[in-house]
């Protein structure tokens, strides 16, 4: 909708499962230094903005936030926050989609749980978003749109 390039993070979680087991100190430490490395450039080639999805999970250290932050904001960029919830059971029926499966997510209900149950997803450490969007309540393009109404995003560029 708006041209701009996705960065999703589970390009990187795919490349570096083929060698590291997930959450391991290599992968954890090669996610992020991929992660910052490509916000780095991308701030370098000025692109005009870059979409990153994230989503907490207990293999990403809390420094990472900061860490992003601060490569974006050296090179004068900024960042937006936007959060996009559903209720729990939605979650669950949404684990074994194709999308989820194609970038080898988590599709196991019992480990959602599990990880659930410890706090796992829990992304206080995250700042307030400038948006928080309940999925369950709209489809993806209304998402979208909203997303590009609220924070202003150009849209000449598609």
């Amino acid at each position: 909708m708006t041209g701009y390039k996705l960065f999703h993070n589970h390009l990187t979680v795919d490349l570096l499962l083929s060698v590291f087991d997930f959450g391991s100190p290599g992968f954890v430490a090669l996610r992020e230094e991929i992660w910052l490395s490509v916000f780095d450039q991308a701030s370098l080639s000025h692109l005009p903005a870059l979409i990153f999805t994230f989503a907490p999970e207990p293999t990403v250290r809390h420094s990472f936030l900061q860490n992003a932050l601060n490569t974006i904001s050296q090179r004068g960029g900024n960042v937006e926050f936007v959060e996009l919830v559903c209720p729990l059971s939605e979650l669950k029926k949404r684990l074994n989609s194709p999308s989820r499966l194609q970038y080898r997510k988590l599709t196991s209900e019992t480990l959602f749980d599990q990880i659930h149950a410890a706090g796992g997803f829990e992304g206080s450490f995250l700042p307030k978003p400038q948006l928080s969007i309940d999925t369950s309540l709209c489809t993806p393009l209304q998402a979208a749109a909203k997303i590009a109404e609220v924070l202003a995003l150009d849209l000449s560029l598609t």
